[in-house]
């Protein structure tokens, strides 16, 4: 058995883990979160939300199945670090092109393994998530530790130009095209463009930096404010956008940093969750159907309207709002976290997890239909009053 290069993950509050090198060799800083799923570890190592984050898986065995080509969410791989127990040695699966570790080391991503992640991760739902730093090629716990208390922390952070696309493209329908949306790019994942294909919807997806009118001149009838990294009060342009399209009543439909940008748009507030919501098995009850759905997560922020947080049950009551009235649709039933606002004046919805489902359940999928039925709705509208 080859022996592997030993090396060091360190917390800000110097909390120190031994283990081995795992992918590159290196060093690496950001913000320590866990994630609980037990599948879909290529979905979240290519999710554009985990920009700046080292994600400490709590599954024991990572990497079971290799890696492929076809369930990235993205072009390239976002994680700042990776922490693991025990990776597998053989990746077994008649869909892998290659094994994970390869993947990591190719992509300059430094992991470790061997980690005591149960441990860990109860240290951080203990005292919140925060800064780390892995390094193989530095043992020293103090010195390691003197540079993870210089490294930016998320709160605060603007990351989504970062992530975001350089230049516009377009997702085509699959079948009879129905709608156009266009898609502002805060950090999107494949699988929502690939959700709406299947409803007939061609998916415009645009830079961060765009405007309500070059979102508009793409034809859509409706616009989707996708998700993404970083802290949702540094995102002043997409709220500006975000209440224009409310101003105008053009559909809405945000998810995650979407669903802040629009809470923000509406004029509620976002704070910052002790340790985040990270994983595909996260129960939320949505109030329009009465249901509880288990649902993927992944965010450090959440909206905040009146009567919530801390834990506190959300009122289920019309808030009124400089657009109207606006209702919680949907709560986290671990922790009262609001999951999802619906206007109920305006063409325009929101939630804070993932029906993507990518990787997750598909609890969820349905919210797409309800987006589609919100643009034909407006569309039908819109077209008697023009008779």
């Amino acid at each position: 058995m080859v022996k592997r290069r030993p090396a060091i993950l360190v917390l800000e509050d110097g909390r120190t883990f031994p283990g081995e090198a795992y992918g590159s060799v290196g060093e690496t800083f950001g913000e320590a979160v866990f994630n609980t799923g037990m599948t879909g570890y290529q979905e979240t190592l290519t999710d554009p939300s985990y920009h700046r984050q080292v994600v400490v898986q709590t599954a024991p065995h990572i990497g079971n199945t290799g890696v492929n080509g076809e369930d990235d969410e993205s072009g390239r791989i976002w994680v700042a670090g990776y922490v693991v127990r025990d990776p597998a040695r053989i990746g077994s699966n008649w869909r892998a092109t290659g094994g994970l570790e390869d993947r990591l080391a190719t992509e300059g991503v430094v992991g470790i393994s061997g980690v005591d992640t149960r441990a860990l991760t109860r240290h951080l739902r203990e005292r919140g998530a925060m800064r780390v730093g892995i390094s193989s090629i530095d043992n020293d716990p103090q010195s390691l530790l003197t540079r993870v208390r210089q490294a930016p922390q998320m709160v605060g952070a603007d990351l989504s130009a970062e992530v975001s696309t350089a230049e516009p493209y377009v997702v085509e329908a699959l079948g009879e095209h129905r709608f156009t949306v266009a898609a502002l790019d805060l950090g999107i994942k494949r699988n929502v463009p690939r959700r709406l294909a299947t409803r007939g919807v061609t998916t415009h997806v645009l830079p961060a930096s765009s405007s309500i009118d070059q979102m508009l001149a793409t034809g859509a009838d409706a616009i989707f404010l996708s998700p993404g990294p970083g802290d949702p009060a540094t995102a002043d342009a997409p709220v500006a956008l975000a209440r224009e399209a409310l101003r105008r009543e053009v559909p809405l439909f945000g998810i995650c940093f979407g669903s802040q940008i629009l809470g923000r748009a509406l004029g509620f507030g976002t704070y910052k969750l002790g340790y985040g919501h990270r994983g595909i098995n996260q129960p939320v009850l949505d109030r329009v159907t009465g249901k509880v759905e288990v649902t993927s997560h992944n965010h450090g922020f959440a909206v905040q309207v009146p009567g919530s947080g801390d834990g506190a049950v959300v009122p289920d009551q019309v808030i009124d709002t400089d657009f109207g009235g606006v209702r919680v649709s949907h709560v986290c039933l671990n922790d009262n976290v609001v999951e999802g606002l619906r206007a109920v004046d305006l063409p325009a919805f929101t939630v804070q997890y993932h029906p993507e489902a990518a990787a997750g359940p598909h609890d969820a999928d349905y919210l797409f239909d309800r987006f589609a039925d919100l643009i034909e709705g407006r569309t039908h509208s819109k077209g008697r009053s023009n008779a």
